[in-house]
């Protein structure tokens, strides 16, 4: 299977307010909705970090605001990718990227499933914040890329190159730190989708044969070999029921009310 990091950034909406914390309450007041201003992606088990942003394109002179371009880049690599891997990929990335496409009048691309590094962090572990920096700090991963604040996301909404790459740099930081946590996270993600490696026996989460037969998993009428993975650490079993078929016919069960 072929896993994708992939991390977005977007200009803010241009809004017409009155005052501080007033809540736009109509799409009235909106000058100039949001759009994706650069992407940034990377295959597992590579080096190189893809990216796409506005003035990569001729359209950019003619309107700053149109992201079609990058967003077909981007749009094949999701339609390659088998799994994608965002932090906060199921509420912002994931949905962000699917109103431009459906915007710019785009077809979605095939399926894939995603990890949200976010939502693992709140499902197995506990800690005090769940933002990727914070993660990567408490796991000593690493630390996002500084932009410098909002002034930066100004200075590209204003044409200047030069901020332009410092977000670019930004956004590939994200890509980096993003990986270095789904590797430090991915044996504890028990619904990590299966990589179905059937030339041998191998480890469902990484794809590794490097394996240690370590005692049984047991339902209430079978049992399993259990194993975990010297490579990742994660735990599995294997799918051949222990218990022969005589053997289950005399196990009892308790009955459920």
């Amino acid at each position: 299977m072929k896993i994708l990091f992939f991390d977005i950034e977007t200009a803010p909406c241009k809004a017409y307010i009155w005052s501080l914390w007033q809540e736009v309450t109509s799409a009235d007041f909106i000058e100039q909705d949001w759009y994706i201003l650069c992407w940034s992606a990377k295959w597992l088990g590579e080096k190189k970090i893809l990216h796409d942003f506005l003035p990569n394109h001729a359209l950019y002179k003619k309107d700053p605001t149109n992201d079609k371009e990058i967003l077909e880049t981007l749009w094949k690599l999701l339609d390659e990718a088998d799994i994608v891997v965002a932090h906060n990929g199921e509420k912002f990335d994931k949905r962000k990227v699917n109103t431009r496409f459906i915007i710019n009048g785009m077809k979605p691309p095939s399926p894939y499933r995603m990890i949200d590094t976010r939502i693992a962090a709140k499902r197995y572990f506990a800690f005090t914040s769940n933002r990727l920096n914070d993660l990567g700090k408490f796991l000593h991963l690493g630390k996002k890329v500084d932009t410098g604040g909002f002034s930066l996301w100004k200075q590209c909404l204003a044409g200047d190159l030069n901020a332009w790459k410092r977000m670019v740099k930004y956004c590939d930081g994200d890509i980096t730190l993003l990986e270095n946590l789904y590797l430090e996270m991915r044996p504890y993600i028990l619904t990590h989708p299966n990589l179905l490696s059937t030339n041998e026996s191998a480890c469902p989460k990484c794809g590794s044969s490097s394996l240690q037969k370590r005692g049984y998993a047991y339902t209430s009428s079978t049992k399993y070999q259990r194993f975990v993975c010297t490579s990742c650490g994660g735990w599995g079993r294997e799918n051949l029921n222990l218990i022969t078929k005589d053997e289950k016919t005399m196990i009892t069960r308790n009955i459920l009310q």
